[in-house]
């Protein structure tokens, strides 16, 4: 086996005109022009506000608050009239839940946020803690500046104490609070990593928990695993796998697409990340969702799995090996967008490891359908599968690629050359090139197919491109496969050689000796 790889490996570097191995040609998700953080209607959002379900208050009691500030913060702050600081808490929180742009640099600027803070630690007056929380995690839920000013006043410590309350809807406010704080960054994340909260937080997962605070548990964990620059520590993401794993087995849809983003995070991080995941044990688990009856688990779930195959080929064969493929043809023909694109991203980074692989997705019967998706998807599923298949030309033998022609993969193949993206023509001219050169003297049978869809004239065109490397790849691929004197070298190839001892053909070791088989 391993002689056979290496073989693959020889032949690879005789192909890829711009020296891709095989982890430039597997790309992980923001290489692919979705941005995680910024995709907020698929996934989880990073902060939360808590807003009442009912009104609390009129606009006209709001104005007054808001004209009365000066007045509020006295109140907070007097903590010998226990009534009226409570009422002055609750006034700030209701100005900060309220619906319409709440006042939170005002109430920062009163001075209110120590006293708040202050207020966290009254265990006499859990209703007052509730409130200061409350009030707190909706400033915490503002901007990065924002979130810091709570930070400074010294609410982690406080809010992380506030985790072993005896009231439940306080240690839930203070869950919410620090997901807020975790989900600014990973510069904040990690500082409350390092005060101690994985532990505190993970405890809340048992079944006696109310769904709605486990919701939030789960969301918290969720911004833990979030972010890669830098990643979360090692040691956290062991401490949470455990968790994952228990959690993916909920019924609780938000719950279950929650965890199945947190998951999707971590094989987001590379090599060393994706390993931990699978040697949780969660991948099986996770494989069944790529089917299950809602789109927001199927789309969290076909990430994850896609970030887990963007991998080294052993980790792909993970997934693999879970019987993946068999969820593709309906996911390639789903009735979202965004679903197929996706998969044939997924398929992309299938094609781009060793031959088995490449195999048993052309087993599985999904080149059609990749090809289908050439033809007719939207442009960024265009961009996919044009990946999926010049990887397949690198990757694959002679007779995989042969079966990618046979699929009347060149046709829509060469119609994708009008696009205005420099780096899917770029791609695409590879896989042109790729194959004109593995089939060898039979490179004639596929300059005919690519001359016959009108192929050629656009390879030509693009000699003026302004780009450079498209410009060198297609005058490289005229000049030796579409020109008079590239039709004397393949006449030149066919014809024996003398030699010392035999005949021999005049060949590029890396071509299949006796090129495709039609």
């Amino acid at each position: 086996m391993a002689s056979i790889d290496s073989q693959s490996k020889n032949r690879m570097q005789g192909f890829k005109n711009k020296g891709k191995d095989q982890d430039e040609m597997r790309r992980r998700r923001n290489e692919v022009t979705v941005e995680l953080r910024k995709n907020k209607r698929e996934e989880t959002i990073l902060k939360r506000r808590n807003v009442p379900q009912t009104a609390e208050s009129t606009d006209e009691e709001d104005y007054t608050l808001q004209s009365n500030l000066k007045k509020l913060v006295e109140k907070a702050a007097n903590s010998s009239d226990k009534e009226g600081q409570l009422m002055a808490v609750q006034a700030a929180r209701r100005l900060l839940s309220s619906d319409r742009n709440p006042p939170i640099n005002n109430l920062i600027d009163s001075g209110i946020l120590p006293i708040l803070v202050n207020c966290l630690e009254q265990d006499d007056n859990q209703v007052l803690q509730f409130e200061a929380a409350w009030a707190l995690t909706n400033i915490a839920s503002g901007t990065a500046q924002q979130t810091n000013q709570v930070v400074l006043a010294g609410a982690v410590p406080l809010f992380l104490r506030l985790l072993s309350s005896p009231a439940p809807n306080v240690c839930e406010q203070a869950v919410w609070a620090l997901g807020n704080i975790i989900g600014d960054g990973p510069g904040l994340r990690d500082y409350v990593i390092k005060l101690g909260v994985v532990q505190p937080l993970l405890s809340f997962i048992k079944p006696e928990i109310p769904i709605p605070f486990l919701r939030n548990v789960t969301w918290v964990i969720v911004n833990l695993c979030r972010n890669k620059d830098p990643a979360p520590p090692v040691a956290t993401i062991h401490e949470i796998l455990p968790a994952l794993n228990m959690l993916i087995h909920h019924t609780d849809i938000n719950i279950l697409v929650d965890t199945v983003w947190a998951l999707s995070y971590l094989t987001d991080g590379g090599n060393e990340q994706i390993q931990l995941v699978i040697d949780s044990g969660v991948v099986p688990k996770l494989i069944p969702l790529l089917s299950h009856v809602e789109v927001k688990v199927q789309t969290a779930a076909l990430r994850a799995v896609g970030n887990i195959v963007t991998g080294s080929d052993d980790q792909t064969q993970v997934v693999l090996n879970c019987d993946a493929l068999s969820h593709f043809p309906n996911l390639l023909t789903h009735t979202k967008d965004k679903i197929r694109k996706e998969a044939v991203w997924f398929l992309s980074n299938i094609t781009a490891g060793n031959q088995s692989q490449v195999q048993a997705v052309i087993d599985a019967g999904l080149l059609p359908k990749i090809i289908e998706n050439l033809k007719h998807g939207d442009f960024q599923t265009q961009k996919e599968a044009a990946w999926a298949i010049s990887n397949l030309t690198i990757s694959g033998n002679r007779e995989q690629v042969a079966q990618l022609i046979h699929d009347r993969a060149i046709p829509p193949f060469c119609d994708l050359l009008l696009c205005q993206d420099s780096q899917v023509i770029n791609v695409i001219l590879d896989g042109i090139n790729n194959m004109l050169k593995l089939a060898g003297p039979h490179s004639e049978h596929i300059a005919n197919l690519i001359e016959e869809c009108d192929g050629v004239s656009k390879i030509e065109n693009l000699q003026n491109h302004e780009n450079l490397e498209i410009y060198k790849l297609a005058y490289d691929i005229i000049e030796q496969f579409f020109s008079d004197d590239a039709d004397e070298a393949v006449l030149e190839d066919l014809r024996p050689a003398a030699d010392e001892n035999a005949f021999q053909f005049n060949q590029n070791p890396n071509i299949p000796r006796d090129g495709f088989n039609f």
